[in-house]
């Protein structure tokens, strides 16, 4: 409540201090039940809370006319409520562009015009949004993106003239090439999906679905055949499926090159992402919805969407999204049983979640492999181990010469064994992951930290942990293992060094932050080991077991000390 209040406070002292971006420079003429609406919209913004946000601006819409900042917090919680046609009538009845005083206006005014093949109108809006593409790093690049994509449509042709953005520029071109229909249009999509500096693989899609409107079919077969259900994204995994069951007509359903909104939307679904790798979720959903606008056809999209809302708590809003996906996207449908197990989990616990998932996969006639791999993992990770190495084992013995998941899946039965105490069978899964793949960081990692444990082939395990480190030094949980590693065989001084460097990758984790405190306290360093041993007390993810044993420690130190 303090917080709110002190919010409130500092948006007062904004308001009445900033006339330059109000058209009243006094509140005197409002009424005090439109202002009160006002700042309580404001506060529920500030706090996440969209659908509260917009009944308050709602009950307020007097200020349209009156105050400008409050047209910028309208229509955007318009949006965020998925009312993007509302959103731009809003915009259009303010008849004075000067008003206009924010970026996000003129894209909703871009995507009106586009919606309407408008595309001289398109252009005019772009060219007035110029002023505000230096507001932040992403601003310039949908701006020269719209820019090139507008000259495509309108002359069919690419401009020369332009802007290079890397990546995103090599995505772009794909897309100008794909409408055009230009024969360079293969290497263009092979060039972006084999591009060594990141992931590009969404566009797999993109190019089977070139391939199937070409009438390419037997090289969208060849190109779907390379795809693995398990380690493939939803997008490509539904993609598969089609492919396999001939169900060609399902790609241009949701998406066509030869359509220019499909493309803009693509884009904007681009920048979507890029927002939401920064956890700007509000962003995110803006022109997610934006893209959806232009293209309400890709449903499949929506599961970004749903994504956000899970991340951002809003559990009730993420299921009303996982409604889109029905049993006739079969990987989706999956996916929205996962992530409605996933809320049960947040609200009820596990076992609820897992009852859930489990009932709902015993329905499921002949499940895909990627289908099984899920609900063992949703095992494992529940602690049943003995039911994650029951369908673990049946993938395993489904595959033939897959070796690179083949050595996936027999560490992570390994790690089920393990975790049971069953040494034997977990080591040798272990092992022979290591034949298969003997570079996998963090095989080499669980095996070793499983031997130092036993106290068994002590050597041996600190060499492949030497070796664990030196493949992934950054990685914060190698980094700890390593320590922990000197700190079993006595040797503090090294445990330390590692440890610390643990702590700094991973300063929120309960077992790296308990096992720092145990090597200070080796190292007589008491009051800084009950320091770390306090702040775990006070950490999320500490579980009961941990903090009981803290709390013996901060009370008696270490045994044997």
């Amino acid at each position: 409540m303090f917080n709110k209040l002190t919010k409130l406070f500092v948006i007062l002292a904004l308001l009445y201090q900033t006339p330059v971006y109000s058209k009243s420079a006094s509140f005197n003429e409002f009424n005090s039940r439109d202002l009160s609406n006002y700042f309580s919209g404001i506060i529920a913004s500030e706090n996440k809370n969209n659908s509260d946000a917009l009944k308050f601006f709602n009950a307020s819409k007097v200020l349209l006319k009156k105050h400008n900042p409050y047209l910028k917090r309208y229509t955007y919680s318009l949006v965020l409520d998925n009312k993007v046609a509302q959103a731009i009538n809003v915009i259009k009845n303010d008849t004075n562009e000067d008003d206009l005083d924010f970026f996000d206006a003129y894209m909703l005014l871009i995507a009106d015009s586009l919606k309407t093949n408008n595309l001289d109108q398109a252009e005019k809006y772009l060219d007035l949004s110029l002023r505000f593409q230096n507001e932040n790093r992403f601003n310039l690049v949908i701006f020269e993106t719209l820019r090139q994509f507008l000259y495509t449509f309108k002359n069919k042709k690419i401009l020369t003239n332009k802007k290079n953005f890397g990546n995103i520029s090599i995505i772009n071109q794909a897309f100008q090439r794909c409408y055009l229909q230009k024969e360079s249009t293969r290497s263009s999509f092979l060039n972006l999906i084999n591009n060594p500096d990141g992931d590009y693989s969404r566009y797999i899609f993109f190019y089977i679905n070139f391939l199937i409107e070409n009438n390419k079919i037997d090289e969208a077969n060849a190109v779907s055949n390379q795809l693995e259900y398990i380690n493939s994204t939803l997008l490509l995994s539904q993609s598969k499926s089609w492919v396999e069951d001939e169900k060609y007509k399902e790609f241009s359903k949701i998406f066509s090159c030869n359509n220019q909104n499909d493309i803009i939307g693509e884009f904007l679904f681009l920048i979507s992402n890029l927002y939401s790798s920064e956890e700007d979720i509000e962003k995110s959903n803006f022109y997610l919805n934006l893209s959806s606008y232009l293209n309400p056809k890709f449903i499949l999209n929506l599961s970004l969407v749903a994504e956000n809302f899970f991340v951002n708590e809003e559990y009730d809003k993420a299921k009303k999204v996982l409604k889109n996906f029905d049993k006739k996207y079969e990987f989706y449908y999956w996916f929205r049983l996962k992530k409605e197990a996933q809320i049960i989990i947040k609200k009820k616990g596990y076992n609820e979640g897992i009852d859930f998932i489990n009932s709902k996969f015993n329905k499921i006639n002949e499940p895909n492999i990627k289908i099984v791999f899920d609900i063992a993992n949703f095992y494992k990770n529940s602690k049943n181990y003995e039911k994650a190495i029951e369908h673990y084992t049946k993938i395993i013995s489904s595959l033939s010469d897959n070796l690179e998941m083949k050595s996936d899946l027999l560490y992570r039965r390994g790690g089920s064994y393990e975790r049971l105490g069953n040494y034997e069978k977990a080591d040798k899964d272990l092992l022979n992951s290591l034949k298969i793949n003997p570079d996998d960081a963090y095989v080499l990692n669980y095996l070793a930290y499983s031997w130092l444990e036993r106290d068994y082939k002590i050597d041996e395990a600190m060499e492949m942990l030497e070796k664990a480190y030196t493949l992934s030094s950054n990685d914060p949980y190698i980094t700890d293992s390593i320590g922990w590693a000197y700190y079993l065989i006595e040797n503090y001084i090294e445990a330390e060094k590692y440890l610390k460097k643990a702590v700094e990758l991973m300063p929120e984790d309960a077992t790296v932050n308990d096992h720092y405190g145990d090597i200070l306290w080796k190292l007589n360093r008491k009051i800084q080991a009950r320091y770390f041993w306090n702040y775990v007390l006070s950490l999320d993810n500490a579980d009961e077991q941990i903090k009981k044993k803290v709390n013996i420690k901060i009370i008696e130190g270490l045994k044997k000390s």
